[in-house]
């Protein structure tokens, strides 16, 4: 039996290329779906369920830092980001359905807001609590008043 024989069955070689083309083309498509799937960031990343609209093959991801909500959406080639920094966020909402819940980020200066559909229930609530926790975190750190100068009353003056 030489190398041929085992290509060939009933003589028609020719058929079997073309399956395993297609089962290698499947399987790099799986691949690249899957990959583009996971989490993109570490951290709080909050993936949309495949099974809501337009989340089908590249659901859409959201990242809450302390710093910034990022909504991460994959794309065959490259992928669209937009980061909204905590201090210019103005509410969250929350619009509940049957299963899966959307999410409304908005922004104080009225830009677009970070639309999210397609989140569990309970992925949308911690979004929102972790947005509010950050928020607060922030304000209290770096929206403090000046120390009062010992024998005053009051935040320090303003110094020239």
């Amino acid at each position: 039996m030489n190398n041929t024989d085992l290509l060939t069955i009933s003589g028609q070689d020719w058929l079997w290329w073309p399956i395993v083309l297609a089962g290698a083309a499947v399987l790099v498509w799986a691949l690249i779906v899957w990959q583009k799937g996971r989490p993109f960031a570490a951290g709080d990343v909050f993936r949309a369920s495949r099974f809501s609209s337009g989340n089908h093959l590249f659901p859409t991801q959201v990242l809450i830092s302390t710093v910034n909500v990022v909504q991460y959406t994959p794309q065959w080639i490259g992928r669209r980001e937009e980061s909204i920094h905590m201090a210019h966020l103005s509410s969250v909402k929350i619009n509940t359905g049957l299963f899966l819940s959307d999410v409304l980020i908005e922004t104080s200066g009225g830009a677009s807001p970070i639309r999210c559909h397609g989140h569990h229930k309970r992925d949308a609530v911690r979004m929102k609590e972790l947005i509010e926790q950050h928020q607060t975190a922030y304000y209290q750190t770096s929206g403090r008043l000046a120390p009062a100068e010992p024998g005053t009353v009051g935040p320090a003056p303003a110094r020239r």
